[in-house]
């Protein structure tokens, strides 16, 4: 529903985000600004903002307390101006502020045309299973195109540290699921479940394999964080959600997109560990192997050690599952933010052990 210029939207007034609009792009029509909610509102928030200047899209922090480095809207506006030049689809930034329009930094970019496949398909769109193989295909062809690209020709140079990316990110994870365990209003998870959470944590630890190569990575690469062509289901217009973008090992990116990926045929651990629905199951869409096979063809690297990530995806995904969970038993977020999660956390876990034992994927 859209809201109108009078009634505040939560996150974003519309009538502040018009008058500083009507100044940073230089158009007073800015002034009579609308502002709708744009996806569930897990992540950054999203609005698309429309005025008779136009339509633009405003992201900013979730409202609420939430985790010191999760929500960088700096860095994800950095990341996405340096990639524009790149083979990486992206939109443009058109704004920016440091947080006195809206009490919380944001910025504002262009408005990218085109479909976000959500939880099915819209009709008409890749109905055909040749058009969803397509899709499934230029989902590895800007995986690759984003993994090939120099960070320091981009001046992403200092973008993060490489070096020692995932045993970093092992103890962020941790460190976020104990602030999810042990706030005011915990996540439920009885003691079994954390305590494989612990264990899967601890297995990944001993055991990280050597990157293969450092580049750019986005950090929660999916199908619904792409904007697809509405008459080529071949061709991606934009990727979004750069919030948690930084340089490490790219095999991170591929191992998480496997953790959301459901096939036909799931067996009974990858179903209860995908609670959300997804369209990637339908005939014509890739496997999880086929998937894999595509990137590593465009990449070079190596598959071999691609288990472990796997098992980190669905650690990092039970994690920040939990987190929101957290979040709205403790009133900082709406309770819809947790609509499907309920018992999320120890599927994960589940599969993380699962395919670190040698389970398929």
């Amino acid at each position: 529903m859209t809201t109108s210029a009078r009634t505040p939207t939560p996150g974003a007034d519309p009538a502040t985000v018009g008058a500083w609009l009507s100044t940073a792009l230089g158009d007073e029509r800015w002034r009579e600004a609308q502002l709708t909610s744009i996806g569930a509102g897990r992540s950054n928030l999203t609005y698309r903002v429309s005025s008779p200047a136009g339509a633009v899209v405003l992201r900013r922090p979730p409202v609420g307390e939430v985790a010191a480095t999760a929500h960088d809207m700096g860095r994800e506006q950095r990341v996405i101006s340096a990639l524009g030049p790149s083979a990486v689809p992206v939109p443009a930034v058109l704004a920016a502020d440091d947080g006195d329009v809206l009490g919380a930094p944001c910025f504002v970019m262009e408005l990218v045309d085109g479909v976000v496949p959500l939880d099915d398909l819209p009709e008409g769109w890749a109905s055909t299973e040749a058009q969803r193989r397509a899709a499934g295909d230029a989902l590895m062809d800007v995986l690759a195109a984003l993994h090939a690209v120099d960070p320091a020709a981009a001046g992403l140079g200092d973008f993060g540290r490489p070096n020692g990316f995932m045993e970093r990110q092992i103890r962020r994870w941790g460190t976020q699921w104990a602030a999810a365990r042990d706030g005011d209003d915990p996540v439920p998870v009885d003691a079994d479940e954390e305590s494989e959470l612990t264990r899967l944590s601890e297995r990944l630890a001993a055991d990280v394999p050597a990157a293969q190569r450092h580049t750019v990575v986005h950090g929660d690469y999916r199908l619904d964080n792409c904007v697809f062509d509405a008459e080529d289901p071949g061709r991606i217009r934009a990727v979004l959600d750069w919030e948690m973008s930084t340089l490490g090992d790219p095999l991170a990116d591929l191992g998480l997109l496997l953790v959301y990926w459901k096939q036909d045929g799931d067996d009974a651990v990858w179903s209860a560990a995908q609670p959300l629905p997804s369209p990637t199951g339908l005939p014509g869409f890739p496997t999880r192997r086929e998937l894999v096979g595509g990137y590593t063809a465009r990449t070079g690297l190596d598959a071999g050690p691609l288990p472990w990530y796997v098992g980190f995806g669905a650690f990092k995904l039970a994690v920040v599952l939990a987190g929101i969970l957290a979040r709205v038993r403790a009133g900082s977020v709406p309770e819809e933010m947790a609509e499907g999660l309920d018992g999320s956390v120890g599927p994960l876990v589940a599969l993380g052990h699962h395919v670190l034992d040698g389970g398929s994927f």
